[in-house]
């Protein structure tokens, strides 16, 4: 009396061919969940997508249709120094007054940006060092949401003096 083979030893069973409309039936499946992924990426990572100028347009053309919004273009590298000064302040011997303008070089509207102002010393090291927000260097909170694509806004700083050991000073954008 010859016993049957375990499971596992057995040969797998014939599995019969798919037919033509079963293969139409398999990549209409698969081209489904591939279409349900690229759509979870990117709605997963919605503000970084959102923040490439590749994929802007496309997002931008999407959310016009399907009535979403996209979050505020944030560029800090497009905002652009045009003048920058600093002074003694007129009314506080201890202080500074630096005023500084700007500009907008982004194809899209951006948020008001954090301000950041650096003073630096004879070789190049930074003894002071602070981050203005916005309702700080505007006086108060924005008249408008932000910079439109070319605008330019200028802006006084007050800061204490660190005496002479400042002799220079730079901004960057946050």
């Amino acid at each position: 009396m010859s016993r049957p083979l375990p499971r596992f030893v057995r040969p797998p069973p014939k599995i019969a061919p798919l037919s033509r409309a079963g293969r139409w039936r398999v990549a209409i499946a698969i081209a489904a969940a591939s279409l349900a992924l690229a759509v979870q990426v990117v709605l997963a990572d919605w503000n970084r997508f959102a923040a490439s100028p590749a994929w802007r347009p496309w997002l931008q053309a999407l959310c016009d249709r399907a009535g979403c919004t996209l979050p505020a273009w944030r560029d800090p590298k497009a905002f652009v120094v045009l003048s920058r000064e600093i002074q003694p302040h007129p009314s506080h011997p201890q202080a500074l007054l630096v005023t500084a303008t700007f500009r907008n070089d982004a194809a899209w509207p951006q948020d008001w940006p954090r301000l950041e102002l650096a003073l630096t010393d004879l070789d190049g090291g930074r003894i002071g060092l602070r981050r203005f927000e916005p309702a700080e260097y505007l006086g108060g909170s924005p008249a408008a949401e932000g910079l439109a694509p070319g605008q330019s806004a200028t802006v006084a700083l007050e800061i204490l003096d660190p005496g002479n050991r400042a002799v220079a000073f730079e901004f960057d954008f946050h």
